[in-house]
């Protein structure tokens, strides 16, 4: 599988079943599955999402948002248990942009990403159970 580092984008092969052996990448060292979702910005988003080639699951969030913070945790708890998969998170009052493109109204708003695209979305916090049974159906 062909990674990007989430600290310099460098692009890095791995074989699928290495995902979970904390291997850095060969450019900067630090950890190319990093246990922790990676922050996304209006600068970043375009080339992080168009060169993985793992689901991304993004988390639209508001640092004002009771529920985001909630959720919070229980995304980071999925993150660290799901190597196979790309976790991010945006901060739409910091990015407007992505904020506008995907049409994001309430937050938190949860999309996995597959090749560029949408596949699935929902909106709301969710429990830790509730997260992992909505995360299996939308990652088959």
């Amino acid at each position: 599988m062909l990674i990007e580092c989430p600290h310099c984008h460098a692009r890095n092969h791995v074989p699928d079943e290495r995902l979970s052996d904390g291997r850095p990448c060969g450019h900067c060292e630090r950890p190319l599955v990093a246990g922790a979702p990676v922050v996304l910005t209006d600068e970043n988003f375009a080339a992080v999402i168009a060169s993985s080639e793992r689901p991304v699951v993004v988390d639209f969030t508001a640092g004002w948002c009771a529920p985001c913070k909630s959720f919070a945790p229980v995304f980071a708890a999925a993150a660290a248990k799901s190597p196979s998969v790309l976790f991010a998170r945006v901060d739409t009052d910091a990015n407007p942009q992505i904020t506008s493109r995907y049409a994001v109204r309430s937050v938190p708003t949860v999309a996995v990403f597959r090749h560029q695209h949408i596949e699935e979305r929902y909106s709301g916090a969710l429990s830790a159970d509730q997260f992992d049974a909505w995360l299996r159906y939308a990652l088959t």
